[in-house]
């Protein structure tokens, strides 16, 4: 075998988007900086004495709306961080569960996630499954159980299929006008060791030697430390109200999302996961408990296997059971019940192709608890055309701007307008298109692990080639985005806050 048949494939192409707008400003926002400079202009070949007064306010606005900190406009963040402080001056930060109250609302979820709610419906083979129901927006969530084939032991050229089918899949979701968006989680852990040790306990003779139930004994009160919990979980989140069905009530809604989960997950078979099953209601509503309590994730994983081998009757855990007794969003983390989390959001792309295994490092198990979750967003198929000819426009204006000021082309401006081009020419040949984020997320149940915790999550991102910004003053919103609950901080950030 050639070296060059050896090297392992690439991937790439990845970009942010950039509207057309001069300074990285889009149409509306260039539209107002040149009417202010002409409002300055004006003012001062009327009354040069005006300029006093028109220019402060002016350059105040144009600095605010140039100056970027980590990446985003410096007017942004101060609405974000003046958002921060009336919802902590108003007590909207903290969240304290009624336990013992007159009906039965005990443990219910804060902040974003307190309009979802949690509904069984029927899969049509004669089992159930969960669906998440967001109440303020009418979205329905379903969340896939699935196993991924480790890319390491396989072939390369089956490696190279599943990427492919991966981007089928994703194309496919444009012709489906119902998904909103769709969350592909991977969930780490340490074992708690409760699996093991309740497989030992069952298998174990009580006429054994005492040596030797000792030894098992040990061995199992050990495992913990080498061993790890994961599970990859792929949510889907439906809008009923863009199905072609028009369903008129919660019932119709859940039976027109039924109706589309068969064809998604007999394609998602072939992208390299063996698919497990749908997510029944006690498994979303043990997602959702282990993550704000991590310190249960041994007894919901007790409750949870005698609910499927039918031990318990009805279900083990409800969403009454999901919610946190306590929880505290800080500026920087977020404190719930026995757990301290740090949420990211996904800065930047890898600038360079990379490997099918790039994101292995970031998303593999730990020593603290990690929730990985990307976030795709299609386009639909009608859209998606329009969407890449205003990334190619925008890229030519921004081309014959640079020329008509005479400025030297840079290599990041060249690469950009040919990967807006190379994107266009795959979309006409089929490809879909889809808005990508990434949120980690990562828990301590010790206050003095947080800063080794993330710094050892910083390090796996940029082993990942990904550059990571923690979700200052948004950590309880980037919190709930990494559970299969079907939150979209990019959605949230459109809801104007009441």
């Amino acid at each position: 075998m050639t070296s060059e048949q050896a090297a392992p494939r690439t991937y790439g192409g990845w970009r942010r988007r950039r509207p057309m707008g001069l300074l990285g400003l889009g149409p509306a926002g260039t539209l107002a900086l040149l009417g202010s400079v002409v409002a300055v202009l004006a003012t001062v070949t009327i009354s040069p004495r005006a300029a006093i007064y028109v220019a402060p306010p002016v350059l105040a606005g144009a600095a605010l709306s140039l100056a970027r900190v980590q990446g985003i406009p410096l007017a942004t963040a101060v609405l974000i961080r003046a958002r921060w402080w009336r919802a902590a001056a108003r007590d909207w930060t903290s969240y304290r569960a009624g336990i013992v109250t007159a009906c039965p609302r005990a443990f219910q979820l804060p902040g974003v996630l307190a309009p979802t709610m949690l509904v069984s419906a029927e899969d049509g083979y004669g089992g159930r499954y969960g669906l998440v129901w967001d109440r303020h927006t009418g979205h329905l969530t379903a969340t896939v159980r699935v196993t991924p084939a480790s890319a390491w032991l396989a072939d390369r050229a089956d490696a190279d299929t599943w990427v492919a089918n991966w981007g089928a899949w994703l194309a496919s979701l444009g012709y489906i006008p119902a998904v909103r968006w769709v969350s592909v989680t991977v969930d780490t852990a340490p074992e708690p060791g409760t699996t093991l040790a309740d497989a030992v306990a069952a298998g174990t003779s009580p006429g054994a030697p005492l040596a030797a139930r000792q030894i098992l004994a040990a061995v199992a009160a050990a495992a913990p430390q080498a061993a790890a919990d994961t599970a990859t979980r792929v949510s889907v989140t439906f809008d009923p109200k863009a199905d072609p069905a028009r369903p008129a009530d919660l019932t119709s809604a859940a039976a027109a999302v039924t109706r589309c989960l068969p064809g998604l997950i007999a394609a998602l078979g072939t992208c390299g996961v063996a698919v497990d099953g749908l997510a029944s209601p006690a498994d979303l509503a043990g997602t959702v408990r282990a993550a704000f309590d991590p310190a249960a994730r041994g007894e919901i994983s007790r409750l949870l296997a005698a609910g499927r081998a039918g031990r318990t009757p009805g279900e083990a855990l409800s969403w009454l059971d999901a919610g946190p007794v306590g929880a505290e969003e800080l500026a920087d983390a977020y404190q719930h019940d026995s757990g301290l989390s740090v949420t990211w959001a996904w800065h930047e792309a890898p600038r360079q192709a990379v490997s099918a295994g790039v994101l292995a490092r970031l998303a593999s198990p730990g020593p603290f608890p990690k929730r990985l979750t990307l976030q795709y967003r299609p386009f639909p198929a009608a859209a998606a055309t329009r969407a890449m000819e205003q990334e190619v426009n925008a890229a030519a204006f921004r081309d014959d701007y640079r020329r008509r000021t005479r400025r030297d082309q840079t290599a990041r401006d060249s690469y950009d307008q040919a990967r807006a081009a190379q994107a266009a020419a795959e979309e006409a040949q089929g490809a879909g298109v889809v808005l990508i984020g990434l949120y980690v997320t990562v828990t301590v149940t010790d206050a003095a692990d947080l800063p080794r915790a993330v710094a050892v999550t910083e390090a796996a991102a940029e082993a990942s080639r990904i550059r990571l910004r923690r979700m200052y003053n948004s950590q309880a919103a980037g919190f709930a985005a990494t559970l299969p609950c079907g939150i979209c901080p990019p959605e949230l950030s459109r809801r104007w806050p009441r």
